[in-house]
């Protein structure tokens, strides 16, 4: 037997090589030339692949190709191109909203992978930084056009939009996909930033307050010099809570912990990066430097816009600018809150509100003092009214550290109040009050 079984076995090893012919035995030399001709193309074919698999060829394409949102990455350049060549402001306006959707996507998408180098909790902050970065660049352009009310309104609504609608269409997406059982996430974490919200509506009442009840010691300047002062106390805060969550106890912020059977299928299924650390690095600094450029002539069609499509600039800086910023929160929140990860969409949700109304607008009121621009906290009464009404609901949502779809459509319906609202507000001038 044993002589008979290496006989089998050289055999099957002789036929391996030329597998594809039936006799196995007998091969022509024209028959071993184009084997090798074959064999030479598929080792070019595999350099290739591998020359795209490893080198910035795959980075674009995963950037710029696979996203199926990136189909409305023309209309950027389509926007620049009427805005030289057409009056349509109008035009120009959706042009160059739709146009930036797509890149604050790709943003959001590029910071995620850079939080796979830097950990959970300096990536969660990088997330909301960087998702951040659309509605910034845009209230610098606005703030240095004068357009103060633009950068109050887009930032009010970028709050709005986060607290609300991302946080809603995330808790109801999570929910119906999760269906038979309760999501929970950290309640403690979700509590320090309701406090945090909270405390931006006190900066940003007060100085609303002293203007309608008229007890300025001296007006305009006294309403502008508190907007100043808070805007210095909210930034000090905001640093500490940074330190708070990043140094002091980061414990506080990790991830609920049900364990169980899921726990260990989810570490079977870890993600991992798409892209290099140093390519992510390199494609947030073009995709901020395209949204800045974009976010110039979208500023200048805003007025434009308003009169050629017969909507309110209240309605278009609070409702349809942020929608338009807040595309990589959107995607991200929903995104996790399917995959059963409400941790993160606490944090990209609430955070990115936390981040904004506590160094987003107090930044720009000190970017507004530097340039000599009056950009003060006083949001008007009505806007300040909504805010903190939102607040309050938000706050309640969270306190028991549980979500389902049904607190998810709550919070949608409450933005959709919010729109209406907007879309029949008549924005006065601070003379006019």
């Amino acid at each position: 037997m044993m002589p008979m079984e290496e006989k089998v076995e050289v055999e099957s090893d002789e036929e391996i090589p030329f597998s594809a012919s039936a006799t196995g035995k007998k091969v022509h030399p024209f028959d071993s030339e184009g084997n090798s001709i074959a064999s030479h193309v598929d080792m070019s074919k595999s350099w290739i692949l591998k020359r795209i698999q490893m080198g910035p060829l795959r980075s674009i394409y995963i950037v710029l190709i696979k996203a199926k949102i990136n189909m409305l990455l023309p209309f950027g350049p389509l926007a620049i191109l009427l805005h030289y060549l057409t009056g349509k402001h109008g035009l120009v306006f959706l042009l160059s909203m739709l146009g930036i959707t797509p890149l604050a996507e790709r943003l959001g998408y590029v910071t995620e992978q850079l939080a796979f180098y830097t950990g959970p909790t300096v990536g969660g902050l990088l997330n909301a930084t960087f998702g951040n970065a659309t509605e910034m660049i845009i209230s610098i352009y606005a703030l240095k056009s004068g357009m103060i009310r633009v950068v109050q309104q887009s930032l009010l609504g970028s709050i709005l939009s986060n607290m609300l609608l991302v946080l809603g269409c995330a808790f109801f997406s999570g929910g119906i996909a999760n269906h038979q059982k309760v999501q929970v996430f950290n309640k403690a974490a979700a509590l320090v930033n309701s406090g945090l919200l909270l405390m931006a509506v006190m900066g940003i009442m007060f100085p609303a307050v002293l203007h309608f009840t008229h007890t300025e010691v001296h007006f305009g300047k006294s309403e502008l010099a508190l907007s100043r002062f808070s805007s210095c106390i909210m930034l000090i805060a905001y640093g500490s809570y940074l330190f708070f969550q990043l140094k002091s106890q980061p414990n506080l912020y990790s991830p609920v912990d049900e364990g169980g059977v899921n726990d260990l299928e989810d570490s079977g299924d870890e993600e991992a990066p798409e892209i290099t650390q140093w390519e992510t690095i390199g494609w947030l600094a073009i995709l901020t430097l395209w949204i800045s450029i974009l976010s110039g002539y979208l500023v200048d069609a805003i007025q434009g816009a308003s009169d050629s499509l017969n909507m309110p600039v209240a309605f278009i800086s609070v409702i349809l600018l942020p929608i338009v910023g807040n595309a990589a929160e959107h995607a991200s929140a929903i995104m996790f809150a399917m995959k059963d990860k409400l941790d993160i969409t606490i944090g990209v949700a609430i955070g990115s509100s936390t981040q904004i109304s506590m160094f987003v607008i107090p930044f720009c009121v000190v970017v507004g003092w530097c340039m000599g621009q009056p950009m003060d906290l006083n949001f008007q009464l009505f806007e300040t009214a909504t805010l903190f009404i939102s607040v309050l609901v938000v706050a309640f949502m969270l306190q028991e550290g549980t979500s389902n779809y049904f607190k998810g459509f709550m919070l949608i319906l409450c933005y959709l109040i919010v729109a209406a609202s907007f879309f029949v507000h008549v924005d006065l001038d601070k003379d006019d009050n």
